[in-house]
């Protein structure tokens, strides 16, 4: 059974550090991969401090990796020793049921298996990529194109992906108008991924401190929504609204900036319940809904669309000794916009 170095989580209250984790024997259908990337992001904070639910520990977070693909099982077609690699938030699912068989893993109906902190099929707790191997399934393997860095691809895996996915599904393109609500390591991707698509885009963020910085990215207009004259000024007109933030809005407020049949889509994901008056769908027949990252084949459909259009994350490389440093300044939002683990530092 192969040994990883890896960062932990031993209770909700302490700090991550090293520990040695043993992953699986490779099985007929299974990869091998050395992890060069993990992303950090949000959710992996929400998890190991217990905010999404108890946890068991000691926990290895992370699912935005990307690395290389250094050993395949005997039935293995997809993938070879080699290849640039990805695994997003899930690593198994059924395989069976409507939702997998339609390319939606993420929904599968008898629970897709996370890439941490889920019981896997062996009836062991995955542990993440904050570490320097993980064995997965091939199917859950996704191929990252030559031309994207694997440190700027590792945020693709999650951040992209779950910007990607409700821009796809509600409606991009030339002729859209399209804003993306907060602009931090999900709302930057939103930004880029709009204007590759050929929307018109508009950043709504709480003040224009980083106005310069969403205009760099693709935005084509940048408005404060501490300012009550911008709910005004913008009333009825997106074609959609993607929600990156995960904090209390007033959705009501919100929704009352789309035009005719518009959508807001959720996918930060706040603890707290987010009341919507019925009025507030009723007229104009707006909707209000969410979107949870994308199944495999959108995945790679996304990371294709990033190769071709040049499309990465905006990053900043740490090593593995600064990711506790890294959680503080992700709550402070002091990030511009993802941090990536070089987990050549874990050895």
């Amino acid at each position: 059974m192969p040994t990883a170095n890896a960062y932990a989580a031993t209770s909700a209250k302490s700090p991550l550090g090293p520990l040695a984790i043993q992953r699986r024997e490779l099985g007929p259908r299974d990869v091998l991969i050395e992890i060069k990337f993990c992303g950090i992001c949000h959710s992996d904070i929400h998890t190991v401090r217990g905010e999404w639910g108890e946890a068991t520990y000691p926990l290895v977070p992370g699912h935005e990796i990307a690395g290389i693909v250094t050993g395949v099982g005997a039935q293995v077609k997809k993938h070879a020793v080699g290849d640039r690699v990805g695994v997003g938030c899930m690593v198994d699912s059924c395989g069976d049921c409507p939702s997998c068989r339609r390319g939606e893993e993420q929904h599968c109906l008898k629970g897709m298996v996370g890439t941490y902190g889920a019981t896997g099929r062996d009836g062991q707790l995955t542990q993440g990529g904050y570490s320097t191997h993980i064995v997965v399934t091939e199917d859950f393997v996704l191929k990252i194109p030559e031309g994207i860095a694997l440190d700027a691809a590792a945020p693709l895996l999650c951040a992209g992906i779950t910007t990607y996915s409700p821009l796809r599904r509600w409606g991009e393109g030339p002729g859209k108008k399209v804003a993306i609500v907060g602009l931090g390591g999900l709302g930057h991707m939103g930004v880029k991924f709009a204007r590759a698509m050929g929307a018109e885009v508009t950043v709504l963020s709480q003040s224009l401190s980083k106005k310069e910085d969403g205009l760099r990215l693709g935005a084509h207009h940048y408005h404060a929504t501490k300012d009550p004259e911008t709910f005004k000024k913008l009333a009825g007109t997106f074609d959609l609204i993607v929600n990156t933030v995960s904090a209390k809005i007033d959705v009501d407020a919100y929704l009352s900036l789309l035009a005719l049949d518009g959508a807001l889509v959720n996918v930060g994901a706040p603890p707290e319940p987010l009341p919507v008056s019925a009025f507030s769908l009723i007229m104009t027949r707006r909707v209000f809904t969410g979107s949870l990252i994308g199944g495999i084949p959108q995945t790679q459909e996304m990371l294709d669309f990033c190769a071709k259009h040049h499309i990465g994350a905006d990053i900043e490389v740490i090593p593995a000794s600064k990711i506790n440093d890294a959680y503080e300044r992700v709550l402070a939002s002091d990030i511009r916009y993802r941090f990536v683990i070089d987990t050549s530092t874990l050895k």
